[in-house]
């Protein structure tokens, strides 16, 4: 949140020094950076209060209050269930109501988190593998990680709204005045680079928030996973339900671009996902899922073989 200020504080500043330098003022008075830093200040405070709110009401999820069907009385349970495995309060839940299978937890900690599932991992995951969805789930809850992410969805938003605003705001552009004057003789090499760097700024600003996010989800989504073993004592059963949710023939409809990153399998359905290497490891939201579940059977093998010794150790003894 400190580099996304500064970042907004670079282009104002940025700008009322190229406007300077191009002969638009005669003292400068920096009012697009008190502007921008200002707008920046209260696009984070914004994003961090109202961003699982805003995630929730565009993926149209509704919360399970009152659990009418066995299946919705199940996943209660479950919940009730793995906040106490993983020793944060309870989450809110909610249903998306989509066919494909998936999930994604969002808040700003563990005493306001939000866990929402779609119709279609309800209908298609037995009580273990919903464990360990769920266990997933929580583990980004317990390591904060919903803050950091469903800050960032937020704040993709934000860059696109105040890009769009300066970009009518400032019509045409910057107006280079050359001629006469010997600051506009003497900062025309400057004046082209700053003017350079400062519009390239603005293009790449969305693309760099959502980097930012994307980086950041592929790195946590192993260590949710290795969460969710703990919890569950059964790492196979994660990896049961990523397969089946790998399987599913469609991408998930109600959750958009914005909060892909989210998510415990990519809704969009991308191939990039599936892959490894740098192009990957930059644009792709989730690791692949063949290693994760390949990661998760190796846990669960190991265990099962930790356990088959200690049993036969016991019987000799």
């Amino acid at each position: 949140m400190i580099g996304f200020v500064l970042f907004f504080a670079w282009l104002g500043f940025g700008g009322d020094y190229v406007w300077y330098l191009s002969g638009g003022g005669r003292h400068l008075f920096p009012w697009l950076g008190i502007l921008l830093t200002a707008t920046a200040l209260i696009a984070a405070w914004y994003a961090y209060k109202t961003g699982p709110e805003k995630v929730l009401w565009a993926t149209d999820a509704r919360e399970l209050i009152d659990p009418q069907t066995d299946a919705e009385r199940q996943v209660a349970n479950v919940v009730d269930e793995m906040a106490i495995a993983a020793g944060v309060p309870r989450p809110r839940l909610w249903l998306v109501p989509d066919d494909d299978p998936n999930a994604f937890a969002t808040g700003t900690g563990p005493a306001n988190s939000h866990i929402a599932v779609t119709n279609g991992l309800l209908r298609i995951c037995n009580r273990d593998e919903l464990q360990a969805v769920i266990a997933h789930e929580l583990g980004h809850v317990k390591n904060l990680d919903v803050r950091l992410m469903t800050t960032l969805a937020a704040l993709v938003g934000a860059v696109l709204l105040v890009r769009d605003g300066m970009g009518r705001m400032m019509g045409g552009g910057v107006r280079i005045r050359g001629g006469g004057g010997r600051k506009g003789k003497n900062a025309g090499p400057l004046l082209a680079i700053l003017l350079a760097l400062w519009v390239i700024s603005w293009i790449i600003a969305p693309l760099v928030t959502q980097l930012l996010a994307l980086a950041v989800s592929r790195r946590r989504e192993y260590l949710a996973d290795a969460m969710s073993a703990q919890f569950t004592r059964n790492p196979l059963a994660l990896a049961s339900a990523l397969e089946k949710i790998e399987s599913a023939e469609a991408p998930t409809a109600s959750i958009k671009r914005g909060a892909a990153h989210l998510c415990i399998a990519d809704p969009l359905g991308r191939r990039l996902t599936n892959r490894e290497g740098w192009l990957a490891d930059t644009f792709a939201t989730h690791p692949p899922m063949g290693m994760r579940i390949s990661r998760l059977k190796g846990m669960g093998y190991a265990e099962l073989k930790k356990e088959g010794g200690s049993f036969t150790s016991s019987a000799r003894g």
